[in-house]
């Protein structure tokens, strides 16, 4: 059976909570079909504003989010919830609790979360998470809010799907903010010092304010707000510079969207590397059409190396590439021997770091060595 007579698209654009919950669980299993289910879906896209929100363990976005919830039911939003939780490296199953801390709001119909276990992912999501916000984009809801694992400073997936980006941080970051500037900060369209009744917190807005960075260009300031999710106090505030960024102009709704498109370049923020479900799925057009392919994958890093490890570039054998193991420093290097690779089958381990010659001809960060395994894909 397809899965378009499983599932009706018509059904989940018209928001019938059954069919959506069917069409979320084949999409994040990837069974037949889910793919012509989104497809026929896509063009329903661009109406909700998708909020994510990030930050370290402890921060408190659980609770944040259920306090936003509240506040956003008040103001007559329909509101999708997309919650990832840290996989367990031994069974692969997750205790998805954030589920739990947002129980307050998950009855009202005009609330649906969707937990998700990351699976291993890198990046501090799921790797269907963004195809489950196209669906819940396409079903017509207003506001769709998307919980990052507790993440460090190099995971910004959640930069590629969320129109605005909110960084938790909690009370105390100290020294750690400038650690931690050069990373998930950068991000932050809205940054939030949540448990804001701790003695800490002024002191970490106060770091936060001064760390420079906060003026994004001409249309928005970074604003550094106070919050206690768990008296409501600053949630107000919060939901009105979310809204304020929503309409600002060339950055709000469908900025995700305008993102993944060349002609929406200037309005959006650099691409981000491309998700594993796509890479694989470019990797499949290319051997279907008969061409020669690579995989190059991060096996290994140490210091200050840009990409996480597990991450993919997939090269084919004419150069053209999708993907990204190092954030533009060594792709060009890395492309020339995949398409070796292709050409005679040997596999190769590369590592490129500041006591290798060619890291510095192509850039390498300094003080970071990277290893990256290339192998043909048939």
């Amino acid at each position: 059976m397809s899965l378009s007579e499983d599932i009706d698209p018509v059904a989940v654009i018209g928001g019938s909570r059954p069919a959506l919950a069917r069409a979320l669980t084949s999409i994040e299993n990837a069974r037949p079909g889910a793919a012509e289910l989104l497809a026929s879906l896509a063009s329903h896209r661009g109406r909700a504003h998708v909020v994510g929100i990030t930050g370290a363990p402890g921060a408190g976005k659980s609770t944040l989010i259920n306090a936003l919830l509240g506040e956003l039911l008040a103001r007559g939003r329909r509101i999708a919830v997309v919650a990832v939780d840290p996989s367990s490296p031994v069974t692969g199953g997750a205790l998805l609790g954030d589920r739990v801390r947002m129980g307050g709001h998950g009855a009202d119909e005009r609330v649906f979360i969707r937990s998700l276990s990351s699976r291993g992912h890198l990046g501090g999501l799921s790797r269907t998470t963004a195809q489950l916000v196209d669906v819940f984009d396409a079903a017509g809801f207003d506001v769709v809010v998307v919980e990052t694992v507790g993440v460090g400073q190099s995971e910004v997936e959640i930069g590629r799907v969320a129109d605005t980006k909110v960084v938790v941080c909690p009370p105390g970051l100290g020294d750690e903010v400038q650690a931690i500037k050069a990373g998930i900060l950068e991000i932050a369209d809205i940054l939030v010092v949540n448990k804001g009744d701790s003695p800490l917190a002024a002191r970490t807005m106060l770091d936060l304010q001064t760390s420079g960075g906060l003026q994004r260009d001409e249309h928005w300031t970074v604003p550094v707000l106070r919050t206690v999710a768990t008296s409501g106090e600053g949630i107000a505030e919060l939901v009105e510079r979310i809204d304020a960024h929503a309409h600002a102009h060339v950055i709000g709704i469908g900025r995700r969207l305008r993102a993944a498109t060349p002609s929406g370049a200037s309005d959006a923020m650099p691409a981000a590397p491309a998700t594993d479900d796509e890479l694989f799925e470019q990797l499949r057009r290319w051997r279907t059409a008969g061409r020669g392919v690579a995989l190059a994958t991060v096996v290994r890093t140490w210091g200050s190396s840009p990409r996480p490890e597990g991450s993919h570039l997939a090269v084919e054998e004419s150069g053209a590439f999708l993907g990204s193991v190092s954030g533009g420093c060594i792709e060009g290097a890395v492309i020339s021997e995949a398409k070796e690779v292709i050409a005679d089958g040997t596999p190769r381990l590369l590592e490129f770091g500041v006591s290798d010659e060619q890291a510095w001809e192509v850039g390498l960060a300094c003080g970071g060595r990277v290893q990256v395994l290339v192998e043909r894909i048939e």
